[in-house]
């Protein structure tokens, strides 16, 4: 059991298995699939001497390390922690109409007493009977029941309107601080990118491009790698396993089989450099995969995590329609992090981040806005959950976000598509606009009823009908929110 294990103890960590506290390897090297702690699908390599954390799952090798920290202070104990703390430190403000209410309900009573007693008690001396009725009718026109729920009903509108467009808002006072929203933070991996990798460019030599696919796809159809799925999508052809023979894969390094009467080595610029072969330099973002056929330098294929369609005109939009300041908080190389930023200009970019240093970050956003500003974060892995529960509005993406994302943030896009943020803040434009139009109507209908009944233009069946008509308005006004289609 992991919290039975204690500083310095010595574990044995097999090909599959969870990395179960935070260690430090001593011997062996192997690939780390660190998704559930940085957020990237690209798994990391580590060797002696390299730091590894819980949550993390060694994929191939066996790792033998020394324990650094024990359960309860390992790295995804404390991003539970830290999420607990986060959602405590969110302030959840009294919405209008509650603390509009308690100053409201016990000045109407008040006045309807007054109205009973002093004009019976002076200038219309012993005439109890109408001025009881007048305080009577004036209580029954000041009930605050059409106020009450002018805002619950629009709330309610945008919140069912979102969810038709495949939008999960747990609350409305969510769709309030939205429109006050102006720094918009984002997770790179599985958020901005499709946390798919895709051949992005190939590079033959002495063969085409088709036969330098063909023959890294069929060696790397043994491997369990990330890479291999998107080699073989790419070929894209049925893949001829029983052509692939003696198979041997090196962590670090890359996997070697005979293929076709052949050997073939496809793998790391590591595996390259130990066969003494030159290879082309390569300076763009992502992971390029190399070949050689015996001692022959055959090529490259490089391989990338591409930007989803959506996402540069979702953030083109926020700058356009609110001036928002767009910031990329990422576990990944600073090179290939910068590279996305600079596809989708953000306007700033943080890389090589652990859940913590993303949490910091995002704390120093916040320093720094004003009462009026709000910041958006959006993200989808566990991860991100700290972010997401601090921020003033978390939006976790539904389909590929872990739970510990969608159970933090406080909106949930499930279709996991980027326009669900343009919808999502037309309909909480369109949802604080019904509430203002409900309210004011309401305040306005009531003043002028009070007015009329004090001076006897009102009898209590009027009063009673007019506070139904009020509140039947909010409803249909609510109900064309409900049926908003952003």
């Amino acid at each position: 059991d992991p919290s039975e294990l204690k500083m310095s103890h010595i574990i044995v960590i097999k090909p599959g298995e969870r990395i179960p506290v935070d260690a430090v390897v001593l011997s062996g090297s192997s690939t780390i699939d660190t998704k559930a702690i940085t957020g990237e699908a690209m798994p990391v390599e580590v060797y002696k001497g390299d730091k590894i954390y819980s949550g993390c799952i060694n994929q191939s090798g066996v790792l033998e390390a020394r324990v650094t920290r024990i359960y309860k202070d390992s790295i995804v104990s404390r991003i539970m922690e830290t999420v607990e703390e986060a959602q405590n430190r969110k302030s959840q403000k009294e919405a209008f109409v509650t603390r509009f209410s308690k100053v409201y309900a016990p000045i109407m009573v008040l006045l309807s007493v007054l109205i009973m007693v002093i004009p019976p008690s002076t200038f219309s001396y012993g005439n109890w009977e109408t001025w009881i009725y007048k305080g009577l009718i004036f209580i029954i026109v000041a009930c605050p029941c059409a106020l009450a729920v002018a805002a619950p009903l629009a709330f309610l509108g945008g919140i069912a309107s979102a969810a038709r467009q495949g939008i999960v808002v747990k609350g409305g006072n969510f769709l309030e601080s939205l429109v006050k929203a102006d720094t918009f933070i984002f997770d790179k991996t599985g958020t901005l990118t499709q946390g798919e990798f895709r051949v992005a460019r190939i590079k033959a030599v002495g063969m085409t491009e088709e036969e330098l696919l063909k023959l890294v796809a069929h060696v790397e159809s043994y491997s369990n790698h990330p890479l291999a799925k998107s080699l073989a999508d790419a070929y894209g052809k049925e893949l001829d396993t029983d052509s692939v023979r003696s198979v041997k894969e090196k962590p670090g390094f890359g996997i070697s089989a005979t293929y076709e009467g052949q050997r073939v080595h496809v793998g790391s610029r590591r595996m390259m450099d130990a066969k003494k072969l030159l290879v082309d330099e390569i300076n763009e973002p992502g992971t390029v995969v190399y070949v050689c056929v015996g001692r022959e330098y055959a090529g490259y294929v490089l391989v990338q995590d591409q930007v989803k369609e959506e996402a540069k005109a979702t953030l083109t939009w926020l700058k356009e329609k609110y001036r928002a300041i767009l910031v990329m908080l990422t576990g990944d190389t600073e090179k290939t992090g910068r590279a996305v930023g600079r596809e989708l200009h953000m306007d700033y970019v943080y890389t090589d981040l652990l859940p913590q240093d993303k949490l910091e970050q995002l704390e120093d956003f916040m320093s720094i806005q004003g009462e009026a500003e709000k910041l958006v974060c959006v993200g989808d892995g566990i991860n991100d959950a700290p972010m997401l529960a601090r921020a003033d509005i978390g939006i976790a993406m539904g389909n590929l976000g872990s739970e510990a994302a969608i159970e933090a943030a406080d909106v949930i896009l499930v279709k996991d598509d980027l326009h669900g943020i343009v919808a999502l803040m037309k309909i909480a434009k369109e949802t604080l606009r019904s509430v203002s139009q409900n309210i004011t109507f309401a305040v306005f209908i009531k003043i002028l009823v009070l007015f009329m009944a004090v001076i006897g233009y009102f009898g209590m069946w009027e009063a009673i009908l007019v506070e139904m008509v009020v509140v039947i308005l909010a409803v249909i006004n609510s109900a064309g929110v409900a049926g908003y289609t952003a």
